[in-house]
């Protein structure tokens, strides 16, 4: 059958099925789904069934939640029962630092409104009979925990969505995906026949890579070999019977119709290949494997001793899909326009199948969610991230992560040295620790092996940066900072383009660097960025190193709805990056090159070509840690020198290697806003206080009428910053902010100030329109962490160089 539609979803799972609801609730009816055997024949027919509605951040607790509110309800919407029962649920913790991790997510569930309590080992034993408490330190108790049935739900997405006109198509394979322009523009079928349409929505779970793959579009996810049991039917079974979390054992426990279902996430998951000869069968079940699991049924005998009194009915081993990072993927691919994923739901696709339909549906309709939900977005990822090494290698750890302790500041283990700039080397003879937060090794910090480790409270690594941090405001410190994402914008229309996409003025004289931010049409922050004007035609985009793929997209995109003649290019992997930091930046370099740099001939947010040794580099006069600093843009294969050159002559200027710890903790001692954390896409300038960075004269920016709007009804919002009064409690993200005793927002990011020795943290704190920031500032604030609440201490000014003075002064000019 040839044909064409809006929309094609491919897989007819419970996140296929769970989008086509969606889509129908939002009145969108031009869909065609494919499925390319039975509707949940994948993975979704096996699912445990597990509904549990809280997460380690705001934003992900809300996605999960709304399972508690549509599954309740779908019966009555559609007529088909859901198989949705409340539970209630308990998440053990066997050691401390796991009740230090579940009452920060304790405090998450009371601000969404769950039913929350953390209960003893006492509390355990009363909410679970037969339960062995023994290592147990306690719990974290939720009411909200309940469970539903895959293929119910499953049945009851499809009813809704063929009553609005979907056609929902089993039995019929996608063979290739049509490709127009950098578009999507049509599925072809494994009959032959082709459907045109402009969206595509890959739904594959297991096998979402190899779709991805016929349209060119990485997906990185694994399938591995999954595994639960399921007994026969225990006599005075306690009913309902909690859903229990082992978490420390790596083992969950709930109950099915008088029986029990066990089953767990292990280290070393086995690899399913779905290209396989047995990868294309439908209800596909593999061997049972006792080896494999013991540890799993080792655990629960010791938990639930009632276990040994009974059989097992049937040993589950099916393939399940896992992402590197173990959180889902989702959103329009950065690589071709109309081609959206839902995929790699880490077993957990039934119960986000309400929150990640509803949020896919708004995506694909809207053009976003109406959640801020990058921590999700496929566009983290790059190509190698999908490569069959990586994610295969990724697997020794990445199931396991699911119940295993997260740690702050945890460092993936496994899949590592994958991307290293040209300083890794030296770096590392320095003693670099090194962690991969983007995918790019680069120094934490320095100081060997004795400073690592894990924990809740002060971190190992706190000394080393303080002192890293300390050298560098009295001399000069390295930064990496060769993972910043670098995109040149060349053209004609290149000034048309910037001038559309940034808030503020970017047409500057050529050598100037602008701090600006790219908006939405709701004003929401999309990027935040450095521009650089490099000649009459061409700009130097500077940005994070997670947002790579999403800001070249972003821009190059615009570009093409425009029409302008422009050239949008990626040179983040041709030049390696340098921060020459502190009051004898300049003096280290000046040594070293016949360009002047005093402040008169090269002011702050200078930007030009200058030689060093025989490297020409881009040198611009810009600091994320507020001191003296330049940022060296150097190609690759002159890097090495470069800094070896720099080195050479840093010793009589007191040079220090820094880590990326240290360049964090500099920067909430600034108050220095982070993408992805402190701003984001519903998040705006002039709640964010940013209003600095906006070009009010100008009237051709995207979004200036959402800012002009919101800022003549006032502002519902506004980020703070915050100090900590008398203690260091370790600050991370999301933790509650209370105004005068009620709760007035969230963290975005906290952690010690290096140079300072605070605890300090930035968040969004509600307000009355037309309230003024000396009204918030005189208000009394508390924070709650992990149980405690701390007294904290609103900051008019950062802490640390309140005035600026340092990014402007060399220390020849200090003296």
């Amino acid at each position: 059958m040839n044909g064409s539609t809006r929309i094609v979803i491919i897989g007819g799972g419970v996140i296929g099925l769970g989008i086509a609801y969606h889509l129908a609730e939002l009145g969108v009816s031009d869909v065609v789904l494919l499925e390319r055997h039975q509707l949940t024949s994948g993975t979704s027919w096996h699912a445990a069934g597990i509904v549990g509605p809280l997460r380690a951040s705001l934003n992900l607790t809300r996605l999960a939640q709304y399972a508690t509110e549509l599954f309740p309800r779908l019966e009555k919407v559609t007529g088909q029962a859901s198989g949705y029962r409340r539970t209630g649920g308990l998440w053990l913790a066997r050691r401390a630092e796991r009740m230090d991790e579940l009452k920060r997510i304790a405090h998450l569930g009371d601000v969404c409104g769950l039913t929350v309590e953390i209960v003893d080992q006492a509390g355990v034993a009363e909410h679970v009979r037969g339960i062995v408490t023994d290592g147990v330190e306690g719990a974290l108790r939720v009411e909200e925990d309940g469970q539903a049935n895959p293929v119910d739900i499953c049945a009851a997405y499809a009813k809704r969505a063929r009553a609005a006109g979907i056609r929902i198509l089993e039995g019929l394979a996608c063979s290739g995906i049509v490709t127009r322009n950098g578009r999507v523009a049509g599925v072809k079928l494994a009959s032959g026949a082709t459907i045109d349409c402009e969206t595509v929505v890959n739904c594959a779970g297991a096998w979402a890579r190899d779709i991805g793959a016929l349209a060119g579009v990485p997906v990185p996810l694994q399938a591995v070999e999954h595994m639960y049991v399921v007994t026969e039917p225990i006599a005075g079974l306690q009913d309902p019977f909690p859903i229990l979390r082992d978490l420390d054992e790596g083992i969950y426990i709930k109950g099915d119709s008088g029986k029990l279902v066990l089953g767990g996430f292990e280290p070393n998951a086995k690899l399913f290949d779905v290209r396989g000869p047995v990868g294309d069968r439908p209800f596909l079940e593999l061997p049972e494997d006792w080896e494999q699991f013991e540890p799993f049924m080792s655990a629960g005998l010791k938990l639930l001793p009632a276990l040994s009194q009974t059989g097992i009915r049937h040993f589950m081993n099916g393939p399940e899909s896992f992402t590197p990072d173990t959180r889902p993927l989702m959103g329009e691919s950065p690589y071709l326009r109309g081609f959206y994923v839902a995929a790699g739901f880490n077993s957990t696709g039934m119960m986000s199948s309400a929150g990640a339909g509803k949020a896919m549906a708004e995506w694909i309709v809207d053009g976003e969610p109406s959640l801020d939900l990058w921590a999700l977005d496929i566009a983290r990822f790059d190509r190698a991230a999908a490569a069959r090494s990586f994610v295969g290698a990724r697997m020794e750890e990445a199931v396991a992560d699911l119940f295993r302790m997260h740690w702050p500041y945890k460092q993936a283990a496994a899949g590592r040295e994958v991307r290293r700039s040209a300083f890794h080397r030296t770096f590392a003879e320095a003693g670099a620790v090194f962690g991969a937060p983007t995918g790019w090794e680069r120094p934490l910090w320095f100081g060997g092996t004795e400073t690592r480790g894990y924990s809740v409270g002060a971190q190992k690594w706190w000394s080393p940066a303080k002192a890293e941090a300390e050298r560098m405001a009295q001399g000069v410190g390295l930064f990496e900072l060769s993972p910043f994402t670098k995109i040149d914008v060349r053209g004609r229309d290149a000034i048309q383009l910037m001038q559309s996409l940034c808030a503020g003025d970017v047409d500057r004289p050529e050598g100037r660097a602008v701090y600006a931010q790219m908006l939405n049409a709701r004003g929401g922050i999309e990027a935040d960025v450095t521009v650089t004007r490099v000649d009459e035609h061409g700009f130097r985009v500077i940005s994070g190193a997670a947002t790579r793929q999403k800001d070249f997209a972003w821009i190059a995109r615009h570009a093409e709805d425009l029409g302008l003649n422009v050239s949008v290019f990626d040179a983040t992997s041709a030049e390696a990056v340098l921060g020459v930091m502190g009051p004898n930046s300049r003096a280290l370099l000046q040594s070293l090159t016949d360009v002047d740099l005093s402040d008169a001939a090269f002011p702050f947010s200078t930007s030009r070509r200058i030689d060093i040794g025989t490297a020409n580099v881009r040198a611009t006069r810009v600091s994320f840690v507020g001191e003296l600093g330049f940022e060296l843009y150097v190609p690759v294969e002159h890097a090495e020198s470069l800094l070896a050159m720099i080195v050479s002559a840093g010793g009589a200027h007191g040079l220090t290697f820094c880590g990326h710890y240290a360049l964090d903790g500099c920067r909430l001692e600034k108050g220095y806003r982070h993408w992805g954390h402190d701003i984001g896409p519903k998040d705006t300038p002039l709640e964010a206080g940013l209003s600095f960075a906006v070009s009010w004269k100008r009237d051709d920016f995207i979004g200036r009428d959402a800012l002009l709007k919101q800022k003549a009804d006032g502002l519902k919002r506004r980020l703070m910053h915050f100090a900590v009064d008398g203690d260091n409690p370790l600050l991370l993200h999301d933790e509650p902010i209370y105004r005068d005793g009620k709760l007035a927002g969230l963290t975005t990011s906290g952690g010690l100030g290096v140079r300072t020795g605070l605890s300090l943290c930035l968040g969004y704190v509600a307000c009355d329109p037309g309230e003024t920031k000396t009204q918030l500032l005189a208000c009394d604030y508390q924070i709650a962490v992990a149980g405690a609440r701390y007294r904290l201490r609103p900051l008019d000014k950062p802490p640390y160089d309140p005035t600026g003075s340092r990014m402007r002064v060399s220390a020849e000019e200090n003296s």
